[in-house]
C-alpha cells in the first residue's frame, strides 16, 4: 500500500470493519449525546408534570381538611351549603348530582352523534365533502365556551321549552322528569345539551383519526367476503376503533365535568330554602359554577376551605376520568406508540 509524502495512507480512507466512514464515528457520538439530552429533557418534563399534579392535590387536601373537620353536616350526603358561621354545614350531594347529570346527558347525546359524524366523514362522504366537514367540526373546538352559553341562553333555549313541557307533562309522575317551575333554558337538562355541543368536536376528531387507521386489508377482506357497507363497519371498523372512541368519550367527559362559564350562564341557582329534587328540569349548580360564582366570598379560612373541598372532589373526578381514558387507550398497542 502506497503512502503519500504527508504520511497519509490510502487505508485511512477505507471504512472500518463495522461499515463506518472516517468521520461517521464522531457523528454517531454526537448523535448519541443529542439523544441522551433530548431523552433527559423529556423525562424531566414528565416528572415535572407528575410533581405539579401531586402538589396541586396536596394543596387542596391541606386547605380543605380544617374546614371539613369543623363541618357539622355530612359532606358527601348533605345538600346544605352554609360554610360560614359558628356551626358551618355544607355538603356536595346537590353539586355532585348537577355535575354528574349534566355530563351524563351531554355524553348520551355527543358520543353517538360524534361517532356517527366520524363514520360519515371517513366511510361515506366523498373526498370533496369529507375534508371541509372535518375542518368545520374541528373549528367548533375553537369556539369559546361563553359563546355557547350565550347562544343557548338567547337562541337555542326557546326551542327546548316545548320538549320540556312535553316530557314534564307526559312523564311528570317520575321524579326525574318532574316540572320544577324553571325556564327550559335554565335547567340541568338544557345545560347538558349545550355541553354536548361543546364536547362533540373532541369525540368526533379522535374517533375520526382512529377510524382512519383501520387497516385497508381488514375492510377489503370483509367486503370481499360479501359483507355490506354497514356489516364491514360493524365487524372491521368499530372493533378496531373501540378503544379510541372510548378514550375520546372520556376526554370529552373530563371537559364536561369541569366546564364553568357556559354552565354558570345557563343554570338558575336554587333557593336555599326550596326542597331539592332529582329532576333534570330543576336548576342547580355544578362544582365549577359554584366555585366561580362565589369566588368573592373567600373572605375567611373556613369558607375558603369549604369551596376548596368542593374543588378537591372535582379534581378527583376529573383525575379518575382521565386515568380511565389512559388505561383504555394503552390496552391497544396501536394507540400507545
Amino acid at each position: 500500500m502506497s503512502t503519500s509524502i504527508t504520511g497519509h495512507s490510502a487505508i485511512d480512507d477505507l471504512p472500518d470493519p463495522e461499515g463506518h466512514g472516517p468521520h461517521e464515528g464522531d457523528r454517531a457520538s454526537t448523535s448519541r449525546w443529542g439523544d441522551r439530552l433530548f431523552g433527559g429533557a423529556a423525562k424531566a418534563s414528565g416528572l415535572f408534570v407528575v410533581l405539579l399534579v401531586t402538589l396541586v392535590g396536596l394543596f387542596l387536601i391541606v386547605q380543605a381538611v380544617p374546614s371539613l373537620l369543623n363541618n357539622e353536616a355530612n359532606f358527601l350526603t348533605s345538600t346544605e351549603w352554609v360554610p360560614s358561621g359558628a356551626e358551618p354545614r355544607f355538603g356536595i350531594a346537590a353539586l355532585l348530582w348537577a355535575t354528574v347529570i349534566t355530563s351524563v346527558i351531554a355524553m348520551l347525546i355527543a358520543v353517538p352523534l360524534g361517532v356517527a359524524v366520524a363514520l360519515f366523514i371517513t366511510e361515506y362522504a366523498p373526498s370533496w365533502l369529507s375534508k371541509p366537514a372535518a375542518v368545520i367540526i374541528d373549528l367548533l373546538a375553537a369556539v369559546p365556551s361563553i359563546v355557547f352559553g350565550f347562544w343557548g341562553l338567547t337562541i337555542a333555549g326557546q326551542y327546548f321549552q316545548p320538549v320540556q313541557d312535553f316530557l314534564a307533562g307526559t312523564f311528570g309522575f317520575i321524579p326525574f322528569f318532574k316540572d320544577s317551575g324553571f325556564s327550559a333554558k335554565s335547567t340541568l337538562a338544557f345545560a347538558g345539551i349545550i355541553l354536548a355541543f361543546m364536547i362533540l368536536p373532541i369525540i368526533t376528531a379522535i374517533s375520526r383519526e382512529v377510524f382512519n387507521q383501520v387497516p385497508t386489508p381488514h375492510k377489503e377482506g370483509a367486503l370481499a367476503l360479501g359483507a355490506t357497507k354497514w356489516e364491514m363497519i360493524r365487524t372491521a371498523v368499530l372493533p378496531f376503533g373501540k378503544p379510541g372512541v372510548i378514550s375520546g368519550a372520556m376526554l370529552g367527559l373530563g371537559r364536561a365535568l369541569g366546564e364553568t362559564l357556559a354552565v354558570m350562564i345557563l343554570l338558575s341557582t336554587l333557593n336555599p330554602s326550596a326542597p331539592w329534587s332529582f329532576s333534570i328540569f330543576n336548576g342547580g349548580e355544578t362544582f365549577a359554577s359554584k366555585i366561580a360564582l362565589n369566588a368573592g366570598e373567600f373572605d375567611s379560612p373556613q369558607k375558603t376551605g369549604a369551596y376548596i373541598a368542593a374543588g378537591l372532589v372535582l379534581f378527583i373526578l376529573t383525575f379518575i376520568v382521565n386515568s380511565i381514558a389512559r388505561v383504555v387507550i394503552n390496552r391497544r398497542k396501536a394507540f400507545s406508540e
